[in-house]
């Protein structure tokens, strides 16, 4: 029995596929059967030179779209190999996450501020910064897909407590207020889609009552995000983003840092064919500028090398 005929491309986590590179897909899955759907990945990787901006394989991104071509009848991958536990991940909370005695006063008793990036692993800094969002925040933890940056906010004032915790990745695929803002066109926005980072959790502990330190940390973002973007991916953001729940924030903090805010969502849940709402409530836009002619920039920029993002987010 022959494979599926492919006859119309698929864009998926920020870039289009031709016909010919599903197929190609196709025929490297049934070559490399007997691989696992790790090795599957990186080879289409390599082959397609689907890589980030630092030239690194965009393995993982590989595997969510040979399953979903799977779930489309279009490929068909060898099963999942037994590596212990199956099932959903599940963040184990320990007594490092438990509540601590309240800190109170104002952000300038706090300064300097220190933003420490959080390095990727099971144990130490990682962890504490899965627990603690797990446990404290409205939306918990959830594995990040594509490029993404945590941080730990402490004070100089009390160095060995986390007072805050963040992290930011790739940007929505198509935002209608924020893209009419840029003004820029469809092949604009995937070719610079990238030079845009959204805001993906922000969390100030519960027992943390510091008056405006929200926008102190924001402020301070924006002057450490960019260099440290630079180094693990290899260019600089032009634009924070980041959508604010109404139902549960005012957004105030953002307005204190001079962020702009640009309107609502749509209500859209993740991008189906016919663009109907999975119940997902409309949120507030807010963006921040990190250089100056930004709209401007983004719509006439060259976006580095081996640009994609990260999991297909939907229309908002």
């Amino acid at each position: 029995m022959g494979q599926p005929k492919i006859t119309q491309s698929l864009t998926f986590s920020g870039r289009i596929f031709s016909v010919r590179e599903l197929e190609l897909i196709q025929e490297i899955s049934a070559d490399f059967a007997s691989l696992g759907r790790t090795e599957i990945s990186r080879t289409v990787c390599e082959l397609l030179e689907w890589k980030r901006p630092n030239g690194g394989l965009k393995s993982h991104e590989c595997r969510l779209l040979l399953e979903r071509l799977q779930a489309l009848g279009l490929v068909k991958l060898p099963a999942v190999r037994p590596l212990g536990r199956r099932g959903p991940r599940v963040v184990q909370v320990t007594s490092q996450s438990e509540p601590e005695p309240e800190l109170i006063g104002s952000a300038g008793q706090f300064e300097p501020l220190w933003l420490e990036v959080v390095e990727s692993g099971p144990e130490g800094e990682s962890r504490l910064w899965t627990e603690l969002i797990e446990r404290y925040h409205y939306l918990g933890h959830r594995v990040p897909v594509g490029a993404n940056l945590r941080y730990l906010v402490r004070s100089a004032q009390c160095p060995t407590r986390v007072l805050a915790c963040m992290s930011w990745s790739s940007p929505a695929w198509k935002m209608a207020v924020r893209d009419r803002w840029i003004g820029w066109s469809d092949k604009q926005r995937r070719r610079n889609l990238q030079l845009i980072v959204n805001q993906a959790r922000f969390l100030i502990l519960p027992w943390v009552h510091i008056q405006g330190l929200a926008s102190k940390i924001l402020s301070r973002c924006a002057r450490k995000l960019p260099g440290d973007w630079g180094k693990r991916y290899g260019y600089r953001p032009l634009l924070f983003e980041t959508l604010v729940d109404t139902a549960r924030f005012r957004g105030t903090c953002y307005r204190a840092a001079n962020w702009i805010f640009l309107g609502r969502t749509q209500g859209r849940g993740r991008m189906d064919r016919n663009h109907t709402s999975h119940g997902r409530a409309c949120k507030d836009v807010y963006v921040y500028p990190l250089c100056r002619n930004v709209q401007e920039r983004l719509s006439t920029a060259v976006a580095p090398a081996f640009s994609g993002f990260a999991e297909q987010r939907g229309q908002l």
